[in-house]
Parts: C-alpha cells; sequence; structure tokens
C-alpha cells in the first residue's frame, strides 16, 4: 500500500480509532525489538515501518487536535 493511500484511510478514522491503533503499533514495535534482539527477527525492515506508521498517526493526532 502507498504511503498516500494509507494517510488517506488514517484520516478517515476518528480519533479513539486512531488512538487505538497507534497503542497496537506501540505493543508491536515493542514485540519486534524484542524479537530482533533475539535474533528471530524476519524482516529488520518491519521496525522501520512501524515507527513511520506510529509517526503518521501521531502527526495526524495533533492535526485533529489544532482543528
Amino acid at each position: 500500500m502507498k504511503a498516500r493511500d494509507l494517510k488517506n484511510e488514517l484520516r478517515a478514522l476518528d480519533v479513539a480509532q486512531l488512538k487505538e491503533k497507534l497503542a497496537q503499533l506501540n505493543l508491536d514495535l515493542f514485540n519486534y525489538r524484542m524479537t530482533a534482539k533475539l535474533g528471530n527477527l524476519e524482516k529488520p525492515s518491519m521496525i522501520q515501518a512501524a515507527r513511520k506508521e506510529i509517526a503518521r498517526i501521531k502527526t495526524i493526532l495533533s492535526e485533529k487536535a489544532k482543528a
């Protein structure tokens, strides 16, 4: 999925759904990091992708708070 499509999909969600998705992504990122430390992470790019999506959600939440 392209970043533009993902942004549009995220902007369509309300604040509660975004916060729920953010909490889930933070948990996933923690699990990816733990798995990477153990040496079992198949795709290290998953960490970077999770961090980028977290940043996107935080940006959208701040935009909605200002509006």
